[in-house]
């Protein structure tokens, strides 16, 4: 049964090329950090992060993600999207939290084996 915790962070994972994952501005909110931050820190770590782990969205996918997401972080009309998101898997989760991170926040390693429901 998920936590009053594990309920928002089930409904920040969604549905890309077949897998489930988390945008890395969700990621970097339960990291506590800018999203900024956490990409950079993925950057200099870039080799343990394959394409399984992690992917960029692609132009149509964000849009059609902006689009279907809240009213708050839609699109105004005209504008667009400066930055393909990247997304990761759970691995890639687990990865964020334990490289890049771990040192800084021991006690949220837990937190993505929580949001894919283990």
């Amino acid at each position: 049964m998920p936590t009053k915790e594990a309920a928002p962070i089930e409904s920040a994972i969604i549905l890309a090329r077949g897998h489930r994952v988390i945008l890395a501005s969700d990621l970097a909110g339960i990291y506590r950090v800018e999203t900024r931050v956490l990409n950079q820190a993925v950057k200099r770590n870039s080799e343990k992060f394959p394409e399984d782990f992690m992917f960029r969205l692609t132009r149509k996918e964000a849009e059609a993600l902006a689009y279907s997401r809240s009213q708050s972080v839609m699109l105004k009309r005209g504008q667009n999207i400066k930055y393909l998101p990247y997304v990761f898997t759970e691995h890639g989760a687990i990865m964020v939290a334990q490289e890049t991170f771990w040192a800084a926040t021991p006690g949220i390693f837990k937190t993505p084996m929580i949001m894919y429901g283990r």
